[in-house]
């Protein structure tokens, strides 16, 4: 798959404990933060996530003897935000570590983007002998793959 019709701007990765461990911009168009403002971005983002994934209705409770082995489902805390110049999409893996991918509103299949930049991540990060689980990532490889995957030619 491609990236097409849209814009991607940039790619975050927060790590479980809420450190920005990747930051990188593919294309003109945001305002330029400086390394502080990136790290607070990611702290405030994992910390408005924690708390979204509590601030959800609460589920009818289903009638249990009709249905056996009911469990309720988790709750996923905030996939979007968008406004009239930017999306962000953001994906929790199950490890905790969000992918947050900044895009124009225009951008179709975000969240197959971001899992495809999560399958990106696995192939050249996670599966990399050299690379230590929540440090910050510095693979030539990983931002190789990704600049293809996200950069329009």
């Amino acid at each position: 798959m491609c990236v097409t019709d849209g814009v991607v701007f940039a790619l975050l990765i927060i790590n479980k404990a809420g450190g920005l461990i990747y930051n990188h911009t593919f294309a003109p168009g945001l305002q330029a933060l400086n390394s502080n403002d990136s790290l607070i971005l990611a702290g405030t983002f994992h910390g408005i996530h924690a708390i979204s994934r509590t601030l959800n209705p609460v589920p009818p409770k289903p009638n249990t003897s009709s249905v056996p082995n009911t469990r309720n489902l988790p709750t996923t805390g905030i996939e979007s935000l968008e406004s009239s110049h930017f999306r962000l999409t953001c994906f929790q893996t199950p490890t905790g570590v969000k992918f947050l991918l900044v895009t124009s509103p225009e951008q179709p299949n975000a969240d197959a983007v971001v899992r495809r930049c999560y399958e990106i991540y696995g192939d050249y990060v996670v599966k990399n002998p050299f690379y230590s689980l929540e440090m910050p990532v510095r693979v030539e490889k990983f931002e190789k793959a990704l600049a293809g995957y996200l950069v329009r030619p």
